[in-house]
């Protein structure tokens, strides 16, 4: 058991509504809701936390109360009319069953959203200003308007009490609707609503106050609030701290979420979602600050990644609930598993950012190591025994083998695992040697435990063959051999070097450097970086509109920070044509892909990231001999059934089937390489 754990699992009362202790998921936005409306999906998400002992998870993040705030960004859920009521009273009861709270974020988002998107309506907010964020322009509420989205508010809270929510908070913090009228930076009004700071707190009293009025004194209802927006011009703590106080003095709010930051721009959203960048529960100062002001619970998130920070959080005084909420994503089992004495178990969050980074480019949020999270209508967190034990190779300890090994052990079958290097883990140890990002050593150190605690057979420094693997008698071989860099198609490509080469020390280029990037995600930013920092003079070149193109919302300001600080260029548009060496140094011809201009550049070394192709002679050579001929049912893989030759009965037949996962089939991501594995694997 970790230390204070007595004080994280006690429970804590708000208003006549017990929460069986002080571990929470806030409320986010993951893109699951469909028609406006939290069905299956969204529902399985959240009751595989209440399984796994939190004891309050929270939805909606954010949920929208009126039509000119709306839904459909991110497949959000539309508190606006009664139509939702049905889908609230089904998931009251599906968390509840299982012993957990259920609560929902409400908001209007002002200025934060599109105008060009479902209802087509203009964006409104205190004053007719821009949000850089959301690039909206808009217009200025009218008295009559105000007096609309507070009863919009009021009824979207009758709507929750009315579906057995336990409470719901509403948001004021990352610039929506009621801290836009709190801030002078989106408050220019000159009537009662704007000018002083207690004027700028009235739009927000109200809606409590109708909030109020329309569910009764004891329903319980909080608001998720910044501590210190940590914005030039923005609110300040000292501001913060006095619009907290008042809102709980007046008795408005049963509880306060505290965040520190705000999200008005590209860079301090990537602050206030802090990503492996930064260090553990960065903000947890600023939300005890706000606790010794009031005399109400207070709720905190920010990365905090693992149960003992959240312990020491609460034990010692700093906050009343600590929210986990992407630890929950990469563990949903993680309080039960405390209480079961098995926290080595616990799959820990590294602060990727994977899952925030879908939803801002229209995707679903998903874990980057943990597949069945957001898809457990198909995919196991538990995996099941098998009926039969059989025998299985798997070749290579990159993450896909790690969690082809693990499922297949879970199942109860006998494992060797073959790794040709003296260590575990495969490209995302090289990854991890990049600045910033040692953090995902994480995935395969949790990987390399449970396979080591199943018993699954490792033999490093072995190079698997046709014969060795055959000397085993497999009923199953998993290929998980990974892929290697490739110089791409540049003439002269055999001047250049990898980011592989850079990042495992092979070469330690000095000088000047051009670092082409083919690929626009971590690699080749991460190794600029790194290069910059070994005092290099270093130019970052894509062929893309800009450098990192592909790198999400969390991290790609955290990259573009790091590489002006380092005084890296930044070249987008231009593609690398040749490389050829002059003297001592190198020429790299690039091209405009705009206007097909070409000009040069004399530098002492050229990394390059083309991504990689495909380590798969082993599986070719075997094919043949394998009753499935090495191929995968796609259908029955997407649909997470079993492959057919385990459903027709030829597993029974002699030999073995043999599947590829991961980098082995083509270059893709870590969470690519353990999905494949797990939803191949979970049937085998």
């Amino acid at each position: 058991m970790i230390a204070n754990a007595e004080a994280l699992l006690k429970p804590l009362t708000i208003k006549g509504l017990t929460i069986r202790n002080r571990v929470m998921s806030t409320s986010h936005a993951p893109s699951y809701g469909k028609d406006g409306k939290p069905q299956q999906r969204y529902q399985l998400y959240h009751e595989e936390k209440a399984k796994g002992g939190i004891g309050l998870t929270m939805f909606g993040g954010s949920s929208s109360v009126a039509l000119d705030s709306p839904a459909s960004p991110w497949n959000q859920i539309s508190v606006a009319d009664d139509s939702v009521l049905p889908f609230f009273q089904e998931f009251s009861e599906r968390v509840h069953r299982h012993g957990a709270k259920l609560m929902i974020q409400l908001t209007h988002m002002g200025r934060r959203t599109k105008w060009d998107a479902e209802h087509w309506l203009p964006v409104k907010s205190a004053s007719a200003t821009r949000e850089p964020a959301s690039r909206s322009v808009a217009k200025e509420l009218e008295q009559e308007e105000i007096d609309r989205i507070v009863a919009d508010f009021a009824a979207a809270a009758r709507r929750c009490k009315e579906g057995g929510l336990d409470g719901c908070e509403i948001s004021a913090a990352h610039g929506h609707l009621v801290d836009q009228f709190w801030s002078s930076l989106s408050n220019q009004r000159s009537d009662k609503y704007g000018g002083s700071l207690e004027n700028r707190m009235r739009f927000g009293i109200e809606v409590l106050t109708a909030m109020r009025e329309a569910v009764g004194d004891d329903y319980v209802i909080g608001m998720r609030m910044s501590g210190d927006e940590m914005l030039k011009g923005g609110l300040t703590a000292e501001d913060l701290i006095a619009i907290a106080t008042e809102y709980a003095g007046r008795g408005l709010v049963d509880f306060l979420n505290i965040i520190g930051g705000q999200a008005r721009d590209h860079i301090a959203h990537a602050v206030s979602l802090p990503n492996m960048a930064f260090p553990v529960a960065p903000y947890l100062p600023v939300a005890s600050s706000v606790k010794r002001e009031v005399d109400i619970p207070i709720f905190h998130a920010q990365r905090v990644t693992d149960l003992a920070t959240g312990a020491r959080a609460v034990a010692e005084g700093h906050v009343d609930m600590i929210a986990m909420t992407r630890a929950h994503i990469a563990d949903p089992h993680l309080v039960k598993k405390l209480t079961e004495g098995r926290a080595d178990d616990i799959r820990q969050c590294v602060g990727y950012g994977y899952c925030i980074d879908r939803i801002y480019i229209g995707k679903d949020a998903l874990c980057i190591q943990n597949a069945a999270t957001g898809r457990e209508a198909t995919m196991p967190h538990v995996i099941e025994k098998a009926a039969t034990q059989k025998t299985a190779v798997v070749v290579g300890g990159g993450v896909g083998g790690l969690e082809a090994a693990r499922v297949l052990a879970e199942r109860g079958h006998k494992v060797t695992l073959f790794e040709k290097s003296d260590k575990l883990g495969g490209q995302v140890l090289t990854a991890a040697k990049a600045t910033w990002r040692e953090a995902l050593t994480g995935i395969p150190r949790w990987l390399v435990s449970q396979v080591q605690k199943l018993g699954v057979d490792i033999r490093l420094n072995t190079e698997a063959d046709d014969a060795a693997i055959a000397g085993l008698s497999p009923d199953i071989v998993i290929m998980a051999t990974g892929g290697l860099p490739h110089k791409g198609h540049a003439k002269g490509a055999e001047h250049a070097v990898t980011t592989w080469d850079v990042l495992e020390g092979r070469v330690e280029p000095a000088g000047t450097v051009l670092v082409y990037d083919e690929i626009g995600d971590h690699n080749a930013t991460s190794t600029a970086e790194h290069l910059a920092k070994q005092g290099c003079l270093v130019e970052i070149v894509t062929h893309d509109r800009l450098v990192g193109e592909d790198l999400g919302s969390t991290n790609q300001p955290v990259h573009y920070r790091e590489l002006y600080k380092l005084g890296v260029m930044m070249s987008p548009n231009l593609e690398l044509i040749e490389i050829y060496p002059e003297g001592n140094r190198m020429i790299a011809a690039l091209r405009n892909t705009m206007t097909d201009a070409e000009e040069e550049r004399v530098v002492d070394h050229v990394v390059v990231d083309y991504g990689t192709l495909p380590v798969d002679h082993l599986h070719f050579s075997m094919k043949d001999k394998a009753k499935n001929k090495g191929l995968i049912d796609d259908a029955a893989l997407v649909a997470g059934r079993p492959q057919p030759a385990e459903i027709n009965g030829a597993g029974e037949a002699p030999g073995y089937t043999l599947y590829r996962v991961g980098d082995a089939l083509a270059g893709r991501n870590i969470h690519a390489a353990i999905y494949d594995a797990l939803r191949l694997c979970k049937d085998l």
